[in-house]
């Protein structure tokens, strides 16, 4: 098998994987163990994974300017970004919360525009404007079974997630092309793991571990070891033989995977306001994500 295609696999379990994540943290939180404290165990865990990775790896000095910008991606793309993903995650459905997640690559666009000054195309305005909508209806009307508590407000902040990892994948770019993945990656997460510690640590001491069932307590170690740090290695080997374009278009296969899983466990079910949105947000992402037509 080809390297191309052993990548191409590796992008589809890294969906496949973040898609069962959403059903399978909503059975941990919040009923064993809250948002903030679940976030800590992960970040902890991954930052611990990412160290002891770092030991087999090519040894590389960051250069003490380039901190500042770990600093931020360490903010955005775990601090803030999986406080409000999971506290997000706690107050709505799988379903919803994947669909918001595939308008990721939108947010990314419209950022770089406005920060990086790209020109964006009315093709592509027109997609994030069909995007946003969608995103706009799954927020305001998107009701959910179960434990969805606070849908509104939960999908809220799973859209303030994706705002908050379109900085990051901004703020990271020129950390990729000057370093090796693991020279950074490591102090981003004990950065991540110092900025998560006092929303975090007084939920985890609450935690009541002889209480905690054994299978739920394997779901744990699955987002923290398959969901986080399995799936940042596979994204590298994917990113070693695909254009990151071809990568970032797996993110839509993300609510495909949740919904067949969620569905099929009776966790979440659909609606015609579920459906009506998702069409508009991958129509939306469709447009954005064409390629310029050759006149």
């Amino acid at each position: 098998m080809s390297k191309r295609n052993l990548a191409l696999i590796g992008a589809t379990i890294v969906s496949l994987i973040y898609g069962v994540t959403f059903t399978i943290a909503k059975d941990v939180m919040p009923l064993y163990i809250d948002a903030y404290g679940f976030i800590l165990l992960r970040v902890g865990g991954s930052m611990i994974l990412f160290w002891l990775a770092w030991l087999f790896m090519p040894k590389e000095k960051i250069a003490f300017n380039d901190f500042p910008r770990i600093i931020a991606a360490a903010f955005f793309g775990v601090a803030f970004n999986m406080l409000t993903f999971f506290k997000g995650l706690s107050l709505t459905s799988p379903i919803s919360a994947a669909v918001i997640m595939v308008s990721t690559p939108m947010i990314v666009l419209t950022l770089s525009a406005l920060i990086m000054k790209e020109r964006m195309q009315k093709r592509m305005i027109f997609g994030i404007i069909l995007g946003l909508i969608g995103t706009a209806f799954l927020i305001l009307y998107g009701k959910s079974i179960g434990s969805a508590t606070n849908a509104g407000l939960g999908n809220f902040l799973v859209l303030v997630n994706a705002i908050s990892y379109g900085f990051y994948l901004i703020i990271v770019k020129k950390l990729m092309d000057k370093y090796n993945a693991f020279t950074f990656v490591k102090w981003i997460y004990l950065f991540g793991f110092i900025m998560v510690l006092p929303f975090g640590w007084s939920q985890f001491q609450t935690v009541e571990w002889a209480l905690v069932p054994m299978d739920i307590c394997w779901k744990i170690g699955f987002v923290v070891i398959f969901s986080t740090f399995l799936t940042y290695l596979l994204n590298l080997l994917s990113m070693k033989e695909l254009k990151p374009t071809t990568v970032a278009v797996f993110i839509y296969l993300q609510p495909l995977f949740a919904t067949i899983f969620a569905i099929s466990l009776g966790k979440d079910e659909l609606s015609l306001v579920k459906i009506g949105s998702a069409i508009l947000i991958f129509v939306g992402v469709y447009l954005v994500t064409q390629k310029k037509s050759v006149q």
